[in-house]
C-alpha cells in the first residue's frame, strides 16, 4: 500500500516508507505515482522564484535569442531582440541598482560591438547583404554605439580578462540560485519544512542542495532519465524524513538515509558540474567562430572549410631522402610549386613558405646566384598574388616581406655583375648553372618595383588619414624612394632607354609635390640653428630642382611614349609653381600646348594636369598677378566639383550616376592624403582673386547694360550674403571675403584689410603658405591700389578736382603709385580726367553720362538691336543673297579675332563670328 493513502499510525506509515526507499521501482512506477500524487505533493513540487530571478532568466532568454541571430547574421532579428532586450533591462532597473549591472549583460554588450564593428569593416560581406539586414545593420550599430557609453567602465573591465568575468558569472548563478532556495525555505511552514532542519546541518548536504538546484535552474536538458528518476527518488525521501522527524519517533533511522541519500546525490551532482562547464565552454568556442567567419584568413592560421567536397591540400615535399639537390632538380621543383599558383584551392600562404625554404636550399646548396634570382623574382609575384582582388591592398606583413625580398634581390644584383635579367630572354636559353657564361634569368626588376610603388598607393589610400596607422605607413615611403634610387642606379648602367624613362618617372612622382624646405632656407640664406644640422645640410646631395631638371629633361630628349613625357612636363610644371618660380613654370605651361588635347589623355593624367594648373594659380597669387591666377583657377572652381576634379575625393551628388564597380574604379584613381591641396585655401585664393578683379569693374560699369560677370561663382556668394535676413559678424572663410567685398565697394580699404587678414584667417588660409608675411604684404598693396581704383570710379561724379596728396594719405600709397594708377585709368579711358602737374591734382570732365542719358543710352542701344534682328528676319523671309563674297571675307577676319581673344572652343567661335559677320554684311548691301 502506497505511503500516501496510509491511514494508520505514523510508526507504520514510517515503516512503509522505509520500505518503499528499500524496495527496486517496477518500470514505469513514476508514471503510476505522477498520476496519483496529491494536493500536498503538488504544493511541495511548486518553485516559488524571486523576482531577480525572473527579470535575470528573461534577460537570459532575450541574450539566447540575439546570440543565435548573431551566428547566422540575421541583423534585423538582432535590432529587434535588442529593442526587447533593453526595455527588460529597464523594467529590471530596481534590482540592477540593488545588485549592480549582471556581467552577462556586460559581456553581450562588448560582443555584439566587436561583432558589429567586424561586420562593418567587411566591405564585402555588407554589400551582398540584403537591404534590411544592411539597414537594420546600421541602425544597430548607432544603438549600441550610444547605448554603451552609459558602461564604458564595465565594459572596459570585462575586455581587460573577460575570462575572470566569465568565472565570475559561472560563480554567481549558483550563489544566486542558492539564495533563492534560502528564500523559498524561509517562506515555508516553519514547524513542518525538511529544507529548514538541513539547512542546519553539515557544510556537504547545503552544497549539494546549491549544486542540484543550479542544475535545475540552468534549464541543462543533456542530462538523462536516469538522473531525473533520482532527483524524484530524492525528494521523495526529504519528504518521508520529514513526516518522520515531526513526531519525534525513528529519528536515527530516517537522519541515516536522507544523509545516505544526499552523499549520493552529491557525488551525482559533483559529476554533473564539469558537464556544465564543459558544455559552456563549447558554446564560448562556437560562439568565437560564428565571430570570426567574417574576419580574413590569417596567414598560416586556422582556416574556414566551407560545405561541399573538401579540398585535398597536401604539402609537396621537398625532396626525397638521398636526392642529389643541383640546379634542375630545383628548376624543376620550383615549376611543381608554379604549377599550383592561381588555382582554386591554392593555400597562397603555403606557397610563399615553400618558395623561401626551396630558396635556402639552393643558398644552402652553393647553386648560384641565378637560381635566386629566379627564386626571389617568384616569391615577389607570389606576395603580389597573394590578394587576388585588384581593390584589395596588402597587409602589413606581408608588405614588410616584399620589400626585403625586394631589397634582397637588388643587393644580389649589385653584387654580381654578371647576371643578366630581362623580359625578351626566353625560358629555353635561361643560364641558371654555375659555368662560364654569364646568368640570364627572365624576368623584369622594373615592373616588380612599379607594382611595389602601386601597392604603397593603394595602403595609402585604404589608411585613414587621421590615424597613427596612416603616419607609420607613410614613413615607408623613405624605403620605397630607397628602391626606386637603388634600382635607377643599377639600370643607369644596365637598362635601356625606355626602362630608364620609366623609373625616371617613378623618382619623378615622389619629388615634384614635395617643398624643398632646405633648398628655400638655403635661398633666402638661412642656416641651420645647430652645428649637426649645417653638417647635414652639406652632406646631403643636390636640391629637388636639380634632380627634377636632369631627370624631366632627359624624359624630355629620349622617351618615345607621349604619355610619360606629358607625366613628367606637368610634374616639372608643379615643382616650379610649388617654388614660386612662376615664369619657368608658366612658359613651360604654354610651350608644351598641353591644354590644347588634355581632354584625350586618360583620367589619371587629366587629374594631374588639373591639379597643376591649381598649383600654378595659386603661385601667380603668391606672385601678385592677380589676373593670371584667376585664369588658371577658373575652371576648376566654376565648375563645383574641385574635390573630383583633383582626385581627393568623391561628390555624393553623383553618387546616383555612377555604379558599384565605376565607384571602385575611381577610388582607385583617389590621390592619398599627404598629397592633397587644401580646398579652402584653394576657394580662399580663386575669391580674393575674383574680389579684387570684380568690384573695381562693377564701379566702373555700373550702369552698363551689357556688364558681363568675372566670376560667376564670386557673384553667386556675393548674392547669397545679400539674402541673410540677419547680418552678424563673418564667421567662415566666404563671409569674410563676401564682407570684405562690401567694404571695398565703398573705397574703405581698412576694413577690407581688417576682414581680409585676421587672426581668423591666418590660422584658416595665409599660415599655409611658406612665405606667409611676403604673401600678407602683396595682399595689403593689392586691396590699397584696387581700393584707390574702386573710389575713383564710385566717387569721381561727385568731385570737379582732388589732390593726389589727399589719395595717398587716404590710402596710404606713396604718390608715384598713385599717379601711376590714375595714368593708366586715364590712358585706358577708363577715367574721364586729365593730371594737373604744378598742383598734383587730378582735374575731372564731366563727361560721364548722369543716370537718366545712361537709361536713355540703354533704351537705344535695345531699340536698335530689336531693329537689327527684325532686319534679319524679314531678309530671310525675301531670300535676300547680297554680299555673298564681302561676307566671307569678312567672315574670315572675325575668325581669326575671335581665335586670338580666346584658344579654348575655338570651332565655335569661327562658326558664331562667321554668322554674325554675314548678317552684319547682309544688312550693309541691303541698305
Amino acid at each position: 500500500m502506497s505511503r500516501f493513502f496510509a491511514t494508520g499510525s505514523d510508526s507504520e506509515s514510517e515503516e512503509s516508507s522505509s520500505s518503499d526507499e528499500i524496495t527496486p521501482k517496477a518500470p514505469g512506477t513514476n508514471f503510476k505515482q505522477s498520476l496519483l500524487l496529491s494536493d500536498d505533493e503538488e504544493d511541495t513540487k511548486r518553485v516559488v522564484r524571486s523576482a531577480k530571478d525572473k527579470r535575470f532568466e528573461e534577460l537570459t532568454n532575450l541574450i539566447k535569442t540575439i546570440r543565435n541571430a548573431m551566428k547566422i547574421r540575421d541583423m534585423a532579428k538582432c535590432l529587434e531582440e535588442f529593442e526587447q532586450l533593453c526595455r527588460a533591462f529597464l523594467k529590471s532597473k530596481n534590482i540592477v541598482d540593488k545588485e549592480g549591472v549582471p556581467p552577462f549583460y556586460i559581456r553581450l554588450l562588448a560582443d555584439l560591438e566587436d561583432y558589429l564593428n567586424q561586420l562593418w569593416e567587411d566591405k564585402e560581406g555588407k554589400k551582398k547583404m540584403n537591404k534590411n539586414n544592411a539597414k537594420a545593420l546600421s541602425t544597430l550599430r548607432q544603438k549600441i554605439r550610444k547605448y554603451n557609453r552609459d558602461y564604458e567602465t564595465e565594459i572596459a573591465s570585462y575586455k581587460e580578462n573577460p575570462q575572470e568575468s566569465a568565472d565570475e558569472e559561472e560563480e554567481k548563478e549558483p550563489e544566486d540560485s542558492g539564495s533563492s532556495s534560502e528564500s523559498d525555505g524561509e517562506g515555508g511552514d516553519e514547524g513542518v519544512s525538511a529544507k529548514a532542519f538541513l539547512k542546519k546541518k553539515p557544510e556537504a548536504a547545503s552544497e549539494a542542495s546549491k549544486f542540484l538546484k543550479s542544475a535545475k535552474g540552468s534549464g541543462d536538458e543533456s542530462s538523462s532519465s536516469e538522473e531525473d528518476d533520482d532527483e524524484d527518488w530524492g525528494s521523495d525521501t526529504i519528504d518521508s524524513g520529514s513526516e518522520s522527524s515531526d513526531e519525534g519517533e525513528g529519528k536515527s533511522a530516517s537522519l541515516a538515509m536522507v544523509f545516505l541519500k544526499k552523499t549520493q546525490e552529491t557525488e551525482k551532482s559533483e559529476k554533473k558540474v564539469p558537464k556544465k562547464k564543459k558544455l559552456k565552454k563549447r558554446e564560448d568556442r562556437l560562439e568565437e567562430e560564428a565571430e570570426e567567419e567574417g574576419g580574413e584568413e590569417v596567414e598560416g592560421g586556422w582556416e574556414k572549410v566551407k560545405g561541399g567536397v573538401p579540398l585535398v591540400k597536401e604539402k609537396p615535399k621537398m625532396f626525397a631522402k638521398g636526392t642529389e639537390i643541383n640546379t634542375a632538380v630545383v628548376v624543376k621543383k620550383l615549376n611543381e610549386i608554379l604549377q599550383a599558383r592561381g588555382k582554386k584551392g591554392t593555400d597562397r600562404a603555403a606557397q610563399i613558405e615553400l618558395l623561401n625554404a626551396l630558396a635556402a636550399i639552393a643558398a644552402e646548396n652553393n647553386l648560384g646566384q641565378g637560381i635566386l634570382v629566379k627564386i626571389k623574382f617568384n616569391i615577389i609575384a607570389s606576395l603580389y598574388d597573394y590578394n587576388p582582388n585588384l581593390a584589395a591592398f596588402m597587409k602589413a606583413d606581408m608588405w614588410k616581406k616584399c620589400l626585403d625580398c625586394i631589397d634582397e634581390l637588388l643587393d644580389i644584383l649589385f653584387e654580381n655583375n654578371n647576371i643578366f635579367i630581362g623580359e625578351n630572354i626566353a625560358e629555353d636559353s635561361e643560364n641558371l648553372g654555375i659555368s662560364d657564361q654569364p646568368f640570364r634569368v627572365r624576368g623584369c626588376v622594373l615592373t616588380l618595383v612599379e607594382r611595389m610603388d602601386e601597392e604603397f598607393t593603394k595602403i595609402m589610400q585604404n589608411t585613414d588619414p587621421h590615424s597613427q596607422e596612416y603616419v607609420d605607413n607613410l614613413k615607408d615611403e623613405g624605403r620605397v624612394c630607397g628602391i626606386v634610387d637603388r634600382l635607377l642606379n643599377y639600370l643607369e648602367n644596365k637598362g635601356s632607354t625606355e626602362e630608364i624613362c620609366r623609373i625616371y618617372l617613378r623618382r619623378i612622382m615622389h619629388t615634384y609635390y614635395k617643398f624643398d624646405y632646405k633648398a628655400h632656407r638655403r635661398s633666402l640664406g638661412i642656416q641651420g640653428e645647430s652645428k649637426s644640422e649645417q653638417d647635414q645640410e652639406e652632406s646631403e646631395g643636390e636640391d629637388s630642382a636639380v634632380i627634377m631638371d636632369r631627370l624631366c629633361k632627359f624624359i624630355y630628349a629620349k622617351d618615345r611614349t607621349d604619355r610619360i613625357r606629358t607625366c613628367a612636363i606637368l610634374c616639372h610644371i608643379y615643382h616650379h609653381a610649388l617654388h614660386s618660380r612662376w615664369y619657368q613654370a608658366r612658359d613651360l605651361m604654354l610651350m608644351s600646348h598641353l591644354q590644347d588635347n588634355i581632354q584625350h589623355a586618360d583620367p589619371p593624367v587629366q587629374i594631374l594636369y588639373n591639379r597643376t594648373m591649381v598649383q600654378l594659380g595659386i603661385c601667380a597669387f603668391r606672385q601678385g598677378m592677380i589676373k593670371d591666377a584667376h585664369n588658371a583657377l577658373l575652371d576648376i572652381q566654376s565648375s563645383g566639383r574641385a574635390k573630383e576634379l583633383l582626385g581627393q575625393g568623391l561628390l555624393m551628388r553623383n553618387m546616383q550616376e555612377r555604379n558599384a564597380e565605376q565607384e571602385k574604379i575611381e577610388k582607385r584613381r583617389q590621390v592619398p592624403f599627404h598629397m592633397h591641396i587644401n580646398l579652402e585655401l584653394l576657394e580662399c585664393v580663386y575669391l580674393v582673386s575674383a574680389m579684387l578683379l570684380e568690384i573695381p569693374y562693377m564701379a566702373a560699369h555700373e550702369f552698363d547694360a551689357r556688364r558681363r560677370m568675372i566670376s560667376k561663382q564670386f557673384h553667386h556668394q556675393l548674392r547669397v550674403g545679400e539674402r541673410q535676413p540677419l547680418l552678424g559678424p563673418p564667421e567662415s572663410m566666404r563671409e569674410h571675403v563676401v564682407a570684405a567685398s562690401k567694404a571695398m565697394k565703398m573705397g574703405d580699404w581698412r576694413t577690407c584689410h581688417s576682414f581680409i587678414i585676421n587672426e581668423k584667417m591666418n590660422c584658416k588660409v595665409w599660415d599655409l603658405f611658406p612665405e606667409t608675411q611676403r604673401v600678407r604684404e602683396m595682399l595689403v598693396r593689392k586691396i590699397q591700389e584696387e581700393s584707390l581704383r574702386t573710389y575713383l570710379f564710385t566717387y569721381s561724379s561727385v568731385y570737379d578736382s582732388i589732390s593726389m596728396e589727399t589719395l595717398s594719405e587716404m590710402f596710404q600709397l606713396e604718390i608715384p603709385t598713385v599717379h601711376s594708377i590714375i595714368s593708366k585709368m586715364i590712358i585706358n579711358e577708363e577715367l574721364m580726367a586729365s593730371l594737373d602737374q604744378p598742383t598734383q591734382t587730378v582735374v575731372m570732365h564731366r563727361t560721364e553720362p548722369t543716370s537718366l542719358q545712361n537709361m536713355a543710352l540703354q533704351l537705344a542701344e535695345k531699340l536698335g538691336n530689336l531693329v537689327e534682328n527684325n532686319e534679319r528676319v524679314f531678309d530671310l523671309k525675301q531670300g535676300v543673297y547680297g554680299g555673298y563674297f564681302n561676307r566671307d571675307q569678312k567672315g574670315g577676319y572675325q575668325q581669326k579675332q575671335s581665335y586670338g581673344r580666346d584658344q579654348k572652343g575655338s570651332y565655335q567661335q569661327k562658326q558664331s563670328g562667321y554668322q554674325r559677320g554675314g548678317y552684319r554684311n547682309q544688312n550693309q548691301s541691303n541698305y
